[in-house]
């Protein structure tokens, strides 16, 4: 589960096992993360706003005689999955309660009967008392690195995303990248003529311009997919075509513990070494801004909050605008930049 996950879910205790010494570390940095922690276990507010994103169905094969094993098979859950479930558990409390174990991971996960035969006691969890606990006998107990053995419904692991390329190495004419993907081209192209690849399956092996790099997210695989598409008719009708604008700069937007969360270029500073500047503006409760500029340009933000900033830091980045001028006046909130820059 994502933090916002977590967020979601009311009536419950969770205990959040992480390997790093902040939470949403492959997206945020520490100043980032302190801001999201007071939400953890504050109660959610509800919206019912309409969803903006395209919605996709998958039906069943109408073929008369369908082969053995076949099955409907649909697209990556994105971040409406929850939609239309009901995230409340069993507990009395509306809210729920977090527990954050850092710089550890599952160690081993254990049966009820695996756990009997070690003769250990699972804690409780923190805050509770033995006689508070509702629950003494759970259906799986975990082992943290940490040394920490807890007893719980049920397990959700998140282990990253690996690029699933067996089934079609069954020879050496695929050329393979360093990080386990199919290596492609600036036009999707693999190795292998008229076999495109896009989204976690590859590796964009094409010299990529300054503020984009690959990240395997729902969102990016979209993208890469729409664009190998207009790559195979354009290659099929004997044309030309641009790489699409989308890869000119990195950008993903979000939401973590109901805060929309824009994410743009070189956000954390990947690969720019340590001659770079970091800009903050934050705003308890209400909004994080951090701006990466190196030699006065904007190579990357992160935009949490109903900023409006977007369009504009979007431009500033791609528009490669010396800002060296403006100082620390560029987070001024009392500045209108968005109209300064238009």
């Amino acid at each position: 589960m994502s933090p916002s996950h977590r967020y979601e879910i009311e009536g419950c205790e969770v205990i959040w096992a992480i390997k790093d010494d902040s939470i949403g570390n492959t997206f945020f940095d520490r100043g980032a993360a302190e801001f999201f922690l007071p939400h953890l276990t504050a109660g959610k507010c509800e919206e019912n706003k309409p969803l903006k994103r395209l919605k996709y169905t998958v039906t069943e094969s109408s073929s008369d005689s369908p082969k053995k094993g076949d099955t409907a098979m649909g697209g990556a859950l994105g971040p409406d999955w929850k939609d239309g479930w009901r995230m409340k558990g069993k507990h009395d409390q509306a809210a729920h309660r977090v527990q954050v174990e850092y710089q550890c991971e599952v160690q081993e996960v254990l049966t009820r009967e695996e756990f009997t035969r070690t003769g250990q006691t699972a804690e409780c969890f923190p805050g509770t008392s033995r006689a508070e606990e509702q629950n003494d006998d759970w259906p799986v107990y975990v082992l943290l690195t940490n040394k920490r053995l807890y007893g719980c419904d049920f397990v959700v692991s998140a282990t990253g995303v690996v690029p699933s390329t067996g089934p079609f190495l069954h020879n050496d004419q695929f050329s393979v990248a360093p990080d386990g993907g199919l290596r492609v081209d600036d036009h999707m192209h693999t190795s292998v003529p008229d076999v495109y690849a896009a989204g976690d399956v590859c590796t964009a092996s094409w010299e990529p311009a300054p503020q984009w790099f690959q990240m395997r997210l729902w969102s990016q695989a979209r993208q890469m997919g729409s664009y190998a598409a207009k790559c195979m008719v354009a290659d099929r009708d004997g044309e030309d075509i641009d790489m699409d604008f989308c890869f000119e700069l990195f950008a993903h937007v979000t939401k973590f513990f109901n805060y929309k969360i824009v994410l743009l270029g070189r956000y954390n500073a990947q690969g720019l070494g340590k001659d770079y500047e970091l800009l903050l503006r934050c705003t308890k409760g209400l909004e994080y801004v951090k701006v990466v500029l190196q030699a006065g340009r904007m190579q990357g933000a992160v935009l949490i909050g109903d900023t409006d900033l977007e369009e504009t830091f979007e431009n500033l980045i791609v528009n490669g605008m010396d800002l060296s001028p403006y100082g620390e006046d560029l987070l001024d909130p009392n500045i209108d930049i968005e109209d300064y820059f238009d």
